[in-house]
């Protein structure tokens, strides 16, 4: 089983060419044994692992190699997860959160459908963007131009670790990463990069964000308790990878109770989707519930 589509911003590779379409198939128990043994503080390394198994096609490039899932934009890969959750498990999310209010705090349930959430395509497409920054901005004697890339993977699986500690110097080094030139200079470092006045980094992250791709991930959410409403993060990495962790012990008598009654191997049922191998698991126990009842 798996889902075509088209990425909402897509993937350059190195002669110029824009890969958006891809095929993706569904989580087998060997990602799952993969999410069940791993607990890896860089949730950015394990999306990169997941879609790197599952990821079928992306364009002309199959199979996609790691790298490559690497370099898609923070928003594809976004977008990936979701449309790998939808062929896993369906449209349909069910979670809940605490009522945000200090004063309430119940539990407020939330239901949503993958194929509602809102994506925004970008305005422009290219491998590099550029923009003008006014002399007022920068200090410099006359306006300036910066050229730039939006932020990758590769980038979130450099910097996970650190935005948790330190968010602006995280920040900082995501400038000096995605920056190619100022003028005529070549790519900043670290130290360039936080010598830019406030108004010259301010204005090159809101033209980021203006150029990427958009998946919302924020909803309005009722309390039933109090009433009130209240924005509803969606955390895509929390949610998809709780969802999906499984016990490697239960894993493991799911395999060893089909192999022994069907005598299929260890292989073959990891290969096996989750919802495959628990409908031969049901259908198994029906038939051994008439055998034991006939008997």
């Amino acid at each position: 089983m798996s889902v075509i589509g088209v990425l909402p911003g897509g993937y350059w590779d190195a002669a110029g060419q824009l890969h958006r379409e891809f095929e993706l198939g569904t989580l087998t128990g060997h990602e799952e044994e993969l999410l069940a043994k791993t607990r890896l503080p860089q949730t950015a390394v394990l999306v990169t692992e997941v879609l790197s198994r599952c990821l079928r096609r992306l364009g002309q490039l199959s199979p996609v190699p790691p790298e490559v899932i690497s370099q898609l934009l923070v928003v594809d890969r976004h977008y990936l997860l979701l449309q790998l959750r939808l062929v896993t498990f369906g449209e349909l999310v069910r979670g809940s959160l605490a009522c945000p209010w200090a004063d309430c705090g119940e539990r407020v349930s939330i239901d949503f459908s993958i194929v509602d959430i809102p994506v925004e395509e970008p305005p422009h497409r290219a491998p590099t963007h550029s923009m003008t920054l006014p002399a007022s901005w920068t200090g410099r004697p006359e306006a300036v131009e910066v050229a730039f890339r939006l932020p990758n993977g590769g980038d979130q699986e450099e910097l996970s670790g650190l935005a948790d500690i330190n968010e602006a110097e995280a920040l900082t080094l995501l400038l000096s990463r995605c920056i190619q030139r100022i003028g005529s200079d070549g790519p900043p470092d670290r130290d360039e990069v936080a010598a830019l006045p406030g108004p010259a980094r301010a204005g090159i992250e809101e033209r980021m964000r203006h150029l990427a791709p958009k998946v919302e991930l924020t909803m309005e959410a009722k309390c039933a308790e109090c009433g009130r409403l209240f924005a509803a993060p969606f955390d895509i990495h929390g949610f998809f990878f709780g969802e999906l962790r499984t016990d490697h012990e239960l894993l493991y008598r799911e395999v060893h109770y089909l192999a022994y009654h069907y005598h299929w191997s260890e292989q073959e049922i990891m290969a096996m989707t989750r919802s495959k191998r628990r409908t031969y698991i049901d259908v198994l126990a029906d038939a051994i519930e008439v055998l034991n009842n006939g008997a």
